[in-house]
């Protein structure tokens, strides 16, 4: 999938950049952590993919924040509510009455907020890597100007990939890709405006009025959002599932477990178990049959008629070279009053054989005609 137009809905006198996509039923508005730019999202294989599985099941709507991105920027830095109100703008644009809401990192507190001062509008609710308060993101003073120091030194690096995405570690394609997101998401002075508003997020207490199913993922050594954001979330949330699963990674398209991850989000928004990939390949089945196959083996016994079925083999392997797909091991059965062991193994290609039909052996058999098909 490539990148999609980007609309623009208005949030007061800001203009919220927004793209739509998917082919489903379901209504899924995903809203961003604290920077984003819906053009990057196309530009590496495994956003791509995550975002692609959930436009097989659903109409997707995603935008970036105002003041990163796409979004305008340089309109002052408005309070959670103004930035929660941008989702009911996008939403109404698109013409979207109502949503099941994915809420990543510090996009979950707006996305918590939404549905709770919407739940007319508000279907589902999936929060992964996100928090209540801020101090389970930046835990102090001391981080809060760490945090600043790598802004102010090495912002538009990458270099902060390790902490997202530990286990991308010596990719350097995707660092390549984290540094034009950082630099396409916000300029150094927009971010650092960002993460002083960001210090105001405490969301504790109006959890308990979202109404709507609600599935808190988090993984239990991420490195960006502490464990407990998600606990406190999950434990806050009235009948909130929770899904703790080990790990390192903030970001929802990386990492082992990516796959169950997107499988448990489709099967609480649907209510349906997805059904298990099939690998289906294309390919010409060799048959290869030894001309009296029982007659050679119990003339030549087990030991020669093995190394006749093994010679086969070999002769078929040039046969391989080039070939796509597998390659199966087969076993021939043959009656044998001598045999301990009545299977030959041979290989067949998944590619039509081209050769003569019959070949010849050096051993007790001067040549044993096969036929091919």
């Amino acid at each position: 999938m490539k990148a999609q137009p980007t609309r623009y809905a208005k949030s007061g006198d800001v203009h919220v950049a927004y793209q739509k996509f998917g082919r489903g039923k379901l209504n899924l508005v995903i809203v961003p952590g604290w920077i984003s730019n819906l053009d990057c999202c196309w530009d590496h294989p495994s956003s791509v993919a995550w975002l692609e599985r959930f436009g097989e099941y659903a109409s997707v709507v995603m935008f970036d924040k105002r003041g990163t991105g796409l979004s305008d920027r340089g309109k002052g830095m408005p309070g959670m509510d103004e930035r929660m109100d941008d989702i009911r703008a996008v939403m109404d644009h698109a013409g979207v009455e109502d949503a099941a809401l994915f809420g990543l990192s510090e996009g979950g507190t707006l996305a918590a907020l939404f549905a709770a001062s919407h739940p007319d509008r508000s279907r589902a609710l999936v929060l992964q890597g996100s928090l209540a308060r801020f101090e389970q993101w930046i835990k102090d003073q001391a981080a809060f100007d760490a945090f600043l120091g790598y802004v102010r030194d090495f912002w538009g690096t990458g270099a902060g990939y390790l902490r997202y995405a530990p286990s991308m570690a010596g990719d350097a394609d995707y660092q390549a890709w984290w540094a034009r997101r950082e630099r396409a998401g916000a300029s150094p002075s927009a971010v650092v405006d960002l993460m002083n508003l960001n210090r105001q997020i405490s969301i504790a207490e109006i959890l308990p009025a979202v109404q709507c199913p609600t599935l808190v993922i988090h993984r239990s050594s991420d490195m960006i959002v502490d464990v407990e954001g998600g606990r406190e979330l999950a434990r806050s949330i009235p009948n909130a599932e929770m899904l703790e699963l080990s790990g390192d990674d903030h970001l929802p398209w990386v990492g082992d477990d990516l796959e169950m991850i997107s499988d448990r989000i489709e099967e609480f928004l649907t209510g349906t178990k997805p059904a298990p990939a099939i690998d289906r390949t294309l390919a010409t089945v060799l048959f290869t049959d030894i001309v009296g196959s029982t007659e050679h083996a119990t003339r030549m016994g087990d030991e020669a008629w093995e190394t006749c079925c093994s010679a086969m083999t070999l002769w078929s392997m040039p046969s391989l070279r080039g070939s796509v797909g597998l390659r199966s091991s087969l076993w021939v059965t043959v009656i044998s009053p001598h045999s301990t062991d009545q299977r030959a193994p041979f290989m067949p290609p998944w590619l039509s054989l081209k050769g003569q039909s019959n070949w010849g052996l050096k051993s007790e058999a001067a040549c044993i005609p096969a036929r091919f098909g």
